[in-house]
């Protein structure tokens, strides 16, 4: 469906301006269309990307639990494949290596318990982990398509994903589900799987059919806190993670996100760009769930106005 044009250049120029050049480089090839050469040495020297990668041990990870809170490698990995590093840079491949191994382990593997005839599951982990995997070219890892096949066997009826023992079956969590669906886009992409793209396009309805934020029973926004933006999102649903994971799997332009666009749409502000609606970190070094980068809190937002952008231009709007 052809759509409007919007007026982004204030919001591109404040990009390109970004000291992050990882940044720089994402903005000049999926916003602009120039083929760059990337210089990765100078992407891999970029503050945000240093800071992900410092503190590295031998074993790959960083000294803790890798779903630790938002330090562990599993967040770090995702953010890194957010900013182009690949899977060639040692200390990425390292990272991913560090990942598989626990999410592949006897002990996580053996915590999925089945109770009442569905797979109780936190399925955001897998597939977190499964769409970095897939986009750093690793998804003919024997691994990871073990990983895409127990995401496959865990699904609910309705086509998402749920963690909760109490739930009774009737619907399953939007948290849980949006990752799983775009882990399973992404290696249909990467292997052709028939499978993993069927089960994807399951959730993408699902999203779709709610309009992305809405109840099917009485037309109201499900969770206000949806409409907010953050980044990063990590495991947390939100109207433009949703927005931005379903561009991603190929489901923009799609008339049923009409609504949460114009909604993201008019969150702009008034210098151009998009703020933080608040998040789900604190800064680095704080003594709960702490970031190693500080992705923004106040003022204009890189990351968040970057999403937006890559959204609007998937949903077919013409940006000048």
């Amino acid at each position: 469906m052809a759509q409007g044009a919007v007026d982004v250049g204030p919001a591109i120029g404040w990009l390109l301006c970004s000291p992050e050049p990882g940044v720089r480089a994402l903005v000049r090839r999926e916003l602009l269309g120039e083929p760059t050469l990337e210089d990765l040495a100078a992407i891999v020297r970029g503050p945000w990307v240093s800071a992900l990668l410092s503190g590295q041990t031998a074993d790959g990870g960083f000294g803790q639990h890798p779903y630790r809170k938002w330090t562990g490698a599993h967040w770090r990995l995702a953010s890194l494949v957010e900013l182009g590093i690949p899977a060639t840079h040692p200390p990425m491949g390292a990272v991913a290596e560090r990942v598989l191994r626990w999410l592949t382990s006897d002990p996580y593997v053996g915590s999925i318990a089945r109770v009442d005839g569905l797979w109780r599951a936190h399925a955001s982990i897998n597939g977190n982990a499964l769409q970095a995997l897939c986009r750093l070219g690793l998804a003919d890892d024997p691994r990871v398509e073990g990983m895409a096949r127990a995401l496959v066997q865990w699904q609910w009826p309705d086509g998402g994903w749920n963690c909760d023992y109490k739930a009774t079956g009737y619907r399953s969590s939007f948290h849980e589900s949006l990752l799983p669906a775009w882990g399973l886009a992404e290696y249909a992409r990467a292997t052709g799987a028939v499978w993993a793209g069927a089960a994807a396009e399951r959730t993408a309805d699902l999203l779709l059919d709610h309009r992305i934020f809405r109840s099917l029973k009485t037309g109201g926004v499900i969770n206000r806190r949806w409409l907010a933006l953050r980044y990063p999102a990590y495991w947390h649903y939100g109207v433009l993670p949703a927005l931005t994971a379903l561009a991603r799997m190929g489901h923009l332009p799609d008339p049923r996100a009409e609504e949460a666009i114009a909604h993201v749409l008019d969150k702009r502000g008034a210098e151009g760009v998009w703020h933080a609606d608040g998040s789900w970190w604190n800064p680095p070094g704080h003594s709960r769930a702490p970031e190693v980068v500080n992705w923004g809190r106040e003022g204009g937002n890189v990351m968040i106005t970057l999403e937006v952008l890559r959204v609007l231009k998937a949903a077919g709007y013409q940006l000048r």
